[in-house]
């Protein structure tokens, strides 16, 4: 008589340990993913700040050109230095009513660096960067003598403070005013350029 022999089953499927190695990966995997979309949105913010402070750099630009460019290098009325920058922390007005000329362009340039164009539901100014702050040099004097019309050369520059570590730039607007230089948390633009002096006569 042939007794056939008993072969069990075999289970097929996962075991404990292979769950948990799955698990563990899965993690790691999870982990990386929320690392990389942190520093996306970090990187998203970094630029979206830049972009603003090219706009405030521009609207500067604009404005030293639109008044009497004479009168903006010769005066030196726009060039505050690098002391006395204005925006964060400075000692302009919050209304501009009244103002005119330069006054009134300094006056609503510092409101922009603060953000007020911008507010959230607690009345907070958040159209800006963060700390912004703007200053106007003017690096070479013009010389109106006849026969020589050496224009004026302004420098505007706007800081601001970075999310991140990086290397110094090289402006020193607003150095010191967002921590150890070391930490490379200042940001910043600049734009060099030269006013004319149209009522002189040329060589």
């Amino acid at each position: 008589m042939n007794i056939a022999r008993y072969k069990p089953n075999r289970e097929r499927g996962m075991t404990l340990l292979e769950v948990l190695v799955a698990i563990v990966i899965s993690a790691f995997g999870l982990l990386g993913l929320a690392g990389l979309m942190s520093r996306m949105q970090v990187a998203e913010v970094e630029g979206y700040q830049r972009s603003q402070a090219l706009v405030l750099l521009q609207d500067m630009h604009e404005r030293i050109l639109a008044a009497n460019p004479s009168t903006a290098a010769a005066s030196n009325a726009y060039a505050l230095g690098l002391a006395s920058p204005l925006g964060t922390g400075d000692a302009q007005p919050a209304s501009c009513a009244g103002l005119t000329d330069t006054a009134l362009d300094l006056c609503e340039w510092s409101n922009e660096l603060k953000g007020a164009a911008e507010t959230d539901a607690g009345g907070n100014n958040v159209g800006a960067m963060l700390g912004a702050r703007g200053c106007i040099e003017l690096v070479t004097a013009p010389d109106p003598r006849s026969g020589l019309c050496v224009p004026g050369t302004f420098r505007v520059s706007v800081v601001w403070q970075g999310l991140t570590g990086t290397a110094a730039p090289p402006t020193t607007c607003g150095t010191g005013l967002y921590g150890a230089e070391s930490l490379g948390k200042r940001r910043a633009v600049a734009a060099q350029f030269d006013v004319g002096l149209h009522d002189c006569t040329p060589p």
